[in-house]
């Protein structure tokens, strides 16, 4: 039988399970009675009855009515009839009543009320097939609320039975209804246990998973016969379907390892039935131990992906050379099995995954090509499949309700006098109907938490669906938008990112004005230590102070300019007294010149000013604003992409070490600073890194790891050598290697442009206009000589690297069973020398 057909037969045994193993009675579809009375009469011992009485059909409640007989023909299979109740009109009974009537539905076992559901709560058959088989494997499918109920229950099924944990953003959804279709089938077997707290999915998995979707895990409780030793879990790949969640099941209880004694081609077991490939471990007898625990731990790493075998040589006469050691049969019909000699777990790890990768790599290139082929005809389209996929986030997360008790409602008639109230009212213009709009509206109720209490500060919001006569007459123009209005007069728009942190920083760097015009020594030193304004004491922020004497007004004046165009993203202040030449001499300027104050001015930099037109001003403010050795983080990535030059970037699997930081500081702070960024980029807080490591390489190479990393000319990507130790010396002796052309790149990146999927996403464009570029040759610092660069390609553009890795599973197992003696394969052929392997080429940093 083809794996094609088998998968086929697999789907319909399954099916008819489902349909021929649920008793029936009564007709399909929906009944009716003609009153409560006869229904009441008529029911039997365990037979269990969706009931929803009603004195007549009202056209509210033809909705209501339409899903429920939807609905009755998908209960039937669960042996749940779905009975329509006229109530005659003098019926004031309980279930007749005004109160109950149409507006709520009632489920009975037998003539015992098991639950009362609102109607509102039925909106879909979804909703109702979900909610009614909730109700009735109420005792069989435990809901849990914490990680203690989560653990106990773990607890008590070590060594007995497994256990099927599903997490749902809301009950009543598609997926609510999956999971209780499939423990109504499989309730017998394994103990499932559902639930829709968001920080307890976070407590039971690997990384930081997306609240916003459903979530299913298969613990290995069973196999956990010791108390001590903790459930092994494997999370479902696929998206949270019936079909899905059945194919899961098959695949965690098959053995975990086969033992087959026959010919590879003859083999079929349930992975290749299922369309997954079939990994073969060929063993000998002197090498069995070691094989079988190479075995397990390999079908570990691929449960769910992959099956595997252990193939004994001295039992099957294979026709394949004696150093073969795996062999690889997919589920493809007609495609030969493939016999290979690989080094160790790894290897066999990634012959699958990347297996995978390439098909769905293939798939999207196709669909690429199609798109482009329609371009014209979808733009909208496109924008329509951007928009659906924060709506989708927004409504899996409506069950949320936003804190927006310290957030003003404002209509067209308390607008105006309640812009008078504080000195600064924040105010948000958005569209209830709006994705983007509600997205940010979550973001604005945590900056309201956070700034609760806040003397002059009042934020408030307006609903542009509610009062468009009040939005137009604002011009706002676009949804969502944020104004801050001073005494309810002149109002900034903010035109920064939406996260929290932005948001925040931004509100209270404008309750003071931009331009602080200071009069004294006392103010100007307190004013660079943070201590002055005191409404901006507790908040760390970089503090820059222009000095200028009464000879530089010309550069004076476009130092208020640039405060005027940073308002709000910078704290600046003026001092232009008499003494202001004392002030800028104690730190090695003269005037006019830019103090620069970090950290609560314990680090205070003097930096003259040469350009005096506006342009410069804000380019230069902007530049010296960056950190000297910064952290690479997503939100502060594009400031730093556009110096469009070179980055030497430490990748840290945490925290850098205080020696790796003083020694690249030191480089940073020395004369070739102004010829690349030096950064670092922590993967811990920064996960994505571990996919750029994946594209620079074809393995995650050892952390740390120190790369030159030039994006803007060549795309080459050079690694510092391992062996020797992070100081200035050292990278500065690579650097001039680099630029001799003595140095091969592990990879280069590909030459393709980096374009958004839409103009409307492009959003370093956006930044241009209020952002001048800096030139790649840009030197502030007059006086300082960059380093020459290395040239674009030494010694070609080809990339070596090593084969890709996976990420190790979140639950470590034993040693006996997955041992460091399980990681190579030991025995059944003898090792290879080192390989050249192809290297990637990628589009995306």
């Amino acid at each position: 039988m083809s794996a094609q057909k088998d998968r086929w037969v697999s789907s319909l045994v399954f099916l008819l399970f489902c349909a021929s193993s649920i008793p029936r009675s009564g007709s399909m579809g929906l009944q009716q009675e003609p009153s409560p009375q006869h229904y009441f009469s008529g029911l039997e011992a365990g037979k269990a009855s969706l009931a929803f009485f009603t004195p007549g059909v009202s056209p509210g409640a033809q909705p209501f009515l339409e899903q429920i007989e939807s609905s009755a023909e998908a209960l039937q299979d669960y042996g749940i009839s779905v009975v329509k109740v006229n109530c005659p009109k003098e019926d004031v009974s309980r279930y007749c009543g005004k109160g109950n009537a149409l507006r709520k539905a009632f489920l009975f076992r037998g003539s015992r009320l098991i639950r009362e559901f609102p109607t509102d709560a039925l909106f879909d058959m979804n909703s109702i097939v979900a909610n009614v088989l909730f109700a009735l494997l109420f005792n069989e499918v435990k809901y849990v609320e914490t990680l203690a109920d989560f653990e106990n229950t773990e607890n008590m099924l070590k060594g007995k039975s497994n256990m099927v944990f599903a997490y749902v953003p809301a009950t009543g959804t598609a997926e609510h209804r999956a999971v209780m279709e499939a423990a109504f089938v499989y309730g017998t077997i394994h103990q499932f246990v559902l639930t829709t707290e968001a920080a307890l999915l976070k407590a039971t998995s690997h990384g930081d998973p997306d609240v916003s979707s459903a979530w299913l895990l298969f613990c290995h409780c069973q196999r956990a016969t010791d108390p001590a030793q903790p459930c092994r879990r494997t999370a479902l790949g696929q998206p949270l379907t019936l079909l899905n969640i059945h194919r899961h099941l098959k695949l965690m209880g098959a053995p975990l390892v086969t033992e087959v004694a026959e010919d590879p081609e003859k083999v079929s077991t349930v992975h290749l039935q299922l369309g997954l490939p079939l990994v073969f471990i060929l063993s000998q007898k002197e090498t069995y131990e070691a094989d079988r625990r190479t075995a397990e731990f390999v079908a570990w790493q691929l449960l769910g992906k992959a099956g595997v075998a252990l193939l004994s040589r001295d039992l099957v006469e294979l026709n394949v050379l004696h150093r073969s050691n795996v062999a690889l049969k997919t589920p493809d019909e007609g495609m030969p099995i493939q016999y290979l000699v690989l080094e160790d777990t790894d290897e066999v790890i990634t012959l699958v995954e990347d297996k995978n990768k390439v098909k769905q790599i293939q798939e999207e290139e196709q669909q690429q090509e199609e798109e482009e082929e329609e371009e014209d005809e979808k733009d909208d389209n496109n924008q329509d499949i951007q928009d659906d996929q924060v709506v989708e986030a927004v409504s899996r997360d409506k069950k949320r309700e936003l804190p927006l008790e310290q957030v003003l409602v404002l209509t067209e008639e308390n607008f105006h006098s309640s812009l008078s109230e504080a000195a600064r009212t924040v105010v948000l213009f958005y569209a209830s109907w709006e994705a983007v709009s509600l997205a940010v509206l979550r973001s604005y109720s945590e900056v309201a938490a956070q700034l609760k209490g806040t003397p002059g500060v009042l934020l408030s919001r307006v609903n542009c669906w509610d009062w468009p006569g009040l939005c137009s007459q604002e011009n706002v123009t676009q949804f969502p938008t944020i104004r801050i209005y001073k005494e309810g007069q002149h109002s900034v728009t903010y035109d920064g990112m939406w996260g929290t942190e932005e948001l925040s920083s931004f509100i209270l760097l404008s309750r003071v004005s931009c331009l602080l015009k200071l009069t004294t020594m006392d103010e100007a030193e307190g004013y660079l230590r943070g201590e002055f304004p005191s409404e901006l004491s507790s908040h760390h922020h970089t503090s820059l102070l222009g000095v200028f004497s009464t000879a530089t007004s010309e550069a004076r004046e476009a130092f208020e300019e640039a405060g005027n165009i940073l308002s709000g993203h910078v704290r600046m202040g003026m001092y232009f007294e008499d003494d202001a030449l004392a002030l800028s001499r104690k730190y090695s300027v003269s005037p006019p010149a830019l103090l620069l104050a970090r950290s609560g001015g314990r680090s205070v930099e003097g930096i003259s000013l040469s350009k005096h037109s506006v342009q410069d001003m804000v380019q230069m403010i902007r530049y010296e604003l960056l950190d000297i050795f910064p952290e690479i983080t997503v939100p502060n990535l594009p400031q730093y992409l556009q110096l469009r030059k070179p980055f030497l970037i430490l990748f840290s699997a945490g925290d850098i070490s205080q020696m790796e930081s003083k020694e690249l500081l030191k480089l940073a702070k020395g004369r070739a600073q102004q010829a690349f960024v030096a950064c670092w980029l922590n993967l811990k807080k920064t996960p994505v890194g571990h996919g750029i490591l994946r594209k620079y390489f074809s393995t995650t190479p050892s952390l740390p790891v120190l790369l030159w990393v030039n994006l803007h000319a060549g795309g080459q990507v050079f690694r510092f050598p391992p062996e020797q130790s992070i100081t200035e010396m050292n990278i500065l002796s690579w650097l001039e290697k680099l630029q001799a052309g003595l140095e091969i790149p592990s990879s280069t990146l590909s030459e393709e442009d980096w374009k958004p999927p839409l103009p409307a996403y492009d959003f370093l464009q956006m930044m241009e206009p209020s952002v001048p570029e800096l030139s790649p040759d840009a030197s502030p610092h007059p006086g300082d000589t960059p380093v020459q660069l290395p040239p674009k390609s030494p010694r070609g553009d080809t990339a070596r690297g090593d084969t890709a890795t996976r990420e190790e599973s979140s639950q470590e197992s034993t040693a006996e069973e997955v041992g460091s003696p399980g990681r190579d394969l030991r025995g059944t052929a003898p090792r290879l020398a080192a390989r050249d392997k192809q290297g990637k080429r990628h589009s995306e940093l």
